[in-house]
């Protein structure tokens, strides 16, 4: 498991808004809720947002809301599965510098990481 060295605040930066929907249950689906958890972020996520410039919040926005990213076909269907019994959810997405991103919703719901995919 990598480190992880900073919890990630659901209020935005100064200057930033809060996307709509951004609550600890956000409507994935019209039957289906995702509960985030803790939002974590290890130091290689921090750092390649920094780089790309770019905030979380919107990757977390699509997250919640079903779009999963850069996954293949099998992953997305996992990923449906995992709403409804409860596995571990997996997004991907490309930050502007070409780095990808990974968020991963953990099956306890307790807690969602954000992750670059080769993260030791």
């Amino acid at each position: 498991m990598p480190l992880v060295r900073e919890a990630l605040s659901p209020v935005p930066r100064a200057g930033s808004r809060m996307e709509p929907g951004m609550e600890p249950f956000v409507k994935s689906n019209a039957s289906m809720t995702l509960e985030l958890g803790r939002v974590l972020a290890t130091p290689g996520a921090l750092g390649a947002l920094a780089e790309a410039e770019q905030g979380y919040l919107e990757f977390l926005s699509r997250h919640v809301n079903g779009d999963w990213g850069e996954v293949d076909s099998s992953d997305a269907a996992e990923n449906e599965l995992s709403l409804k019994e409860g596995f571990r959810i997996l997004s991907a997405y490309r930050l502007t510098t070409g780095v990808k991103l990974w968020l991963i919703t953990a099956a306890a719901r307790t807690a969602t990481r954000a992750l670059p995919p080769e993260a030791p």
